[in-house]
């Protein structure tokens, strides 16, 4: 497993409407990014490899204490069929709701559960890169591998935070969902699918 933290250096600064441009969106394309991208950069119909997150938990490593889990239920899965007729990007964005204290953990275990269609995936990888109000926090690099036709696979990927000012903590605390952060999936070093998500750290359930 690789992991990745902060801006690279040595690649050229990118754009989404620049990358929209292009057929094939790579791993370098990506980290180029200085800002949260203003539009999804595939569609949905790019995952041909049906690869689909069916649970997710995120994990203090300190302690062990579970601090979101979510699951999706079976029997909503012909509701969001619906909803993704009407809205393409539906199932893209997740909210977070964290308390202060979240802000000061420096490491974070977040176990995925997926499934995958009938087609072998070589090469699955995400990086995904965290903001706040268009500044670079942290840029995270994570390695699945290989996944089989047809299975269901778990893996737990451990993000070490780096330290935050206490003054950048008030701002992010003072300022929710202005975190935002965009988690780009390739397969062969192309880009298939693209999410988003974005966090308020002022209390929430």
């Amino acid at each position: 497993m690789r992991v990745k933290q902060g801006a690279e250096g040595g690649l050229p600064s990118t754009t989404d409407e620049e990358l929209l441009k292009k057929p094939v969106i790579t791993p370098e394309d990506v980290l180029g990014l200085q800002r949260i991208t203003d539009n999804y950069l595939c569609s949905p119909e790019d995952n041909v490899y049906k690869i689909e997150f069916t649970r997710f938990k995120i994990r203090d490593m300190e302690t062990g204490a579970v601090l979101f889990e979510i699951t999706k239920p079976p029997t909503l899965e012909s509701a969001e069929d619906r909803r993704k007729d009407l809205d393409p990007n539906a199932g893209r964005f997740v909210r977070y709701q964290f308390t202060p204290a979240f802000l000061r953990l420096r490491q974070v275990g977040a176990t995925v559960e997926f499934t995958v269609g009938d087609i072998p995936i070589n090469n699955f990888r995400m990086i995904e890169r965290h903001y706040f109000r268009g500044r670079l926090l942290k840029s995270f690099d994570f390695e699945f591998g290989f996944c089989i036709p047809s299975s269901k696979n778990t893996c737990e990927h451990i993000y070490e935070f780096p330290p935050l000012s206490e003054e950048l903590m008030k701002e992010m605390i003072q300022y929710p969902y202005e975190t935002q952060s965009d988690s780009f999936y390739f397969v062969d070093n192309k880009l298939v699918m693209h999410n988003k998500a974005d966090y308020s750290y002022s209390g929430g359930p």
